[in-house]
């Protein structure tokens, strides 16, 4: 495979005895990806944002750009070593974690190619939850605009702006 570009999704909210907080986890992170090989072409800002389910803290969550040979079957095995030597265990579903890395979109479309089945566990890129996850788009967006979602056949700028679009009220009587 060619060099192929990639948009990285990075969360942390539980702070690291070695990098400290939450903040200089998803820095130091970033370093260890560039260590392992990987070419970072662009970082969004660190964004502060609510936590989902059941863990208290919340996040610091921001995006890359970058590049890499890798597969995306590859990729994600190398982004579980990273988290791993973070000290990420697997546990709680949307638990308090040190680092959270997902491959949310890649150049080469999606993967599995279309058309594909959604099987829990499996990797999915784009990941399936991205047009739904302000705390993932806001930073992809932010990073990577013009990027084209391949399955929604948006931009991620035209995701988030559906996102923050206010929602009509219900304007029903109420005795109906």
């Amino acid at each position: 495979m060619g060099s192929a570009s990639y948009v990285i999704g990075l969360g942390s909210n539980r702070p690291h005895g070695t990098h400290g907080r939450p903040r200089a986890v998803l820095a130091a992170a970033i370093g260890a990806l560039a260590a392992q090989g990987l070419t970072i072409r662009a970082r969004s800002a660190i964004l502060r944002t609510p936590a989902l389910g059941p863990s208290i803290r919340d996040f610091a969550n921001a995006a890359v750009l970058m590049e890499s040979d890798l597969a995306p079957p590859a990729l994600l095995a190398l982004l579980k070593r990273v988290e791993r030597a973070f000290g990420r265990r697997r546990g709680q579903r949307w638990g308090a974690r040190v680092i959270d890395l997902d491959i949310l979109v890649w150049s080469g479309g999606a993967w599995p190619p279309l058309p594909r089945r959604a099987f829990s566990g499996r990797l999915a890129v784009p990941h399936v939850a991205l047009p739904f996850r302000d705390f993932a788009l806001a930073p992809a967006a932010a990073m990577a605009p013009g990027w084209r979602h391949p399955i929604a056949c948006h931009t991620l700028r035209q995701l988030e702006a559906r996102r923050r679009k206010p929602r009509p009220v219900d304007r029903r009587p109420r005795d109906q």
